[in-house]
């Protein structure tokens, strides 16, 4: 069975809750889970140490018995100290895509086109 560490929803429409679980992998989001180990309350200030709260004992040994953290779980995890998230690096990311390139070139070759005529 593959465990998940992860977040399921509640709170009001509008006004977020989330519940850390430990949950199988094939379980709904907000369905059945095996253990709550935290709480995410994003309503809070980030520097309110209420926003995130954790179970450090109990995590710890759910990741010794080989259960995997989502994303932002592992987030939260780094944050304390309790496992170690991987630096990502994507040097591309920022750069346009083809067709705003291509709308870069237009734009540059209409401009050098007058500057070139008063050149002559």
């Amino acid at each position: 069975m593959a465990l998940k560490i992860r977040l399921t929803r509640g709170g009001a429409k509008k006004r977020p809750y989330y519940r850390i679980v430990v949950a199988d992998a094939r379980a709904p989001r907000d369905g059945r889970f095996i253990d709550k180990v935290g709480a995410y309350d994003p309503m809070k200030a980030k520097d309110d140490p209420a926003r995130i709260v954790l179970d450090n004992e109990k995590i710890q040994s759910w990741l010794a018995k080989g259960a995997q953290p989502t994303d932002r779980v592992l987030r939260f995890l780094d944050q304390a100290g309790l496992a170690k998230r991987p630096t990502r690096s994507n040097p591309q990311k920022g750069e346009p895509g083809e067709k705003a390139k291509e709308r870069a070139a237009k734009r540059a070759e209409k401009a050098a086109a007058p500057a070139e005529d008063a050149a002559a």
